[in-house]
């Protein structure tokens, strides 16, 4: 196998397990997932039936299927140590989760190419504005598109989590476009596709600091910033926030999941200036209340929530 290599895995559930297990995943290092609800789809079919006379018969195969989350790991080291990282918990997850069918949780696995997974993002990621200040444009359509008055942020996310289109990353770039200020320090932990470094770059901030566990997201990130001429005032760092990181900052993101922001919560204080904001998300709203006891056991008042589609991003500041 070579560098540009990866496993392509589909592991099955059901429609009542797909929050679960997708926030499972992503708790395991995944960086997003693609998700195929059989039920989903029947309820789409039954509801609009009147605006239909034929579907096609691979589409019409979904609604007898089984309901399905696929993801991608790096196939190298450690891309094989996250699987079997999934492998062991997905064994105790029922245990975890009485009452609730999470139907047969088995994996499936093959190799696809870095090329094969450019071409899908080449097709379903297009231009995106975000809130009224910033459009996200795919690198390759970069001359296609007139930003009309926003900020142009050009992305190429590779196999990194962070695209804009996704509610708990769309949220933290609305907050930053009403938190960010000339010359501010940002940090942003769990930096992925480094577009939320980036973003502040390009909203004023006069440097980002990335920090991720995954060497690849660290390269992608800098990778974008060249792309939009701000690779100069953007460091990234492979590994644990209070292993790699020091100083301190106006602006810290964390767009993880709901365990990590909790442990990570008593770290933050350290690095947040006076009168500066912690922005946070990647939190399914089934884990809102635990995440707000957190900041608030640590020194934070919440100073504005946002929700969408299921998620959850906390804008906070240090209640002293």
């Amino acid at each position: 196998m070579t560098a540009d290599s990866w496993s392509k895995t589909t592991l099955y559930t059901t429609t009542q397990g797909i929050e679960i297990v997708s926030a499972f995943l992503i708790e395991q290092g995944v960086g997003g997932v693609e998700i195929k609800d059989a039920q989903d789809f029947e309820n789409f079919l039954n509801d609009t039936e009147i605006h239909w006379d034929y579907v096609d018969e691979e589409l019409m195969a979904l609604k007898s299927g089984e309901t399905s989350i696929t993801f991608y790991l790096p196939d190298n080291a450690q891309g094989k140590e996250t699987f079997l990282a999934i492998q062991i918990g997905l064994k105790a997850l029922p245990s975890l989760c009485e009452g609730i069918d999470l139907g047969r949780l088995s994996l499936e696995s093959d190799t696809v190419h870095e090329e094969d997974w450019a071409t899908v993002w080449k097709q379903y990621y297009h231009p995106t504005p975000i809130g009224n200040r910033l459009l996200i444009v795919p690198s390759w359509e970069d001359e296609e598109t007139d930003p009309a008055g926003r900020i142009k942020l050009l992305l190429d996310p590779g196999m990194a989590f962070g695209t804009g289109t996704h509610s708990s990353t769309k949220l933290c770039l609305e907050f930053l476009q009403d938190t960010v200020k000339p010359d501010d320090l940002m940090l942003d932990v769990g930096c992925g596709s480094g577009i939320l470094a980036v973003a502040s770059l390009l909203l004023g901030a006069q440097k980002s600091v990335g920090v991720d566990i995954d060497e690849l997201a660290a390269k992608i990130a800098l990778e974008n910033a060249a792309l939009n001429g701000v690779e100069e005032r953007l460091t990234t760092y492979v590994g644990d926030l209070t292993d790699k990181v020091s100083g301190k900052y106006d602006v810290i993101c964390a767009n993880i999941v709901a365990d990590v922001i909790i442990r990570l919560c008593p770290d933050v204080p350290q690095f947040l200036k006076p009168g500066g904001s912690f922005i946070t998300s990647g939190i399914i709203d089934t884990r809102k209340e635990d995440v707000l006891a957190a900041v608030r056991e640590n020194g934070f008042k919440v100073d504005e929530i946002k929700e969408e589609n299921g998620w959850v991003a906390l804008k906070c500041s240090l209640d002293r």
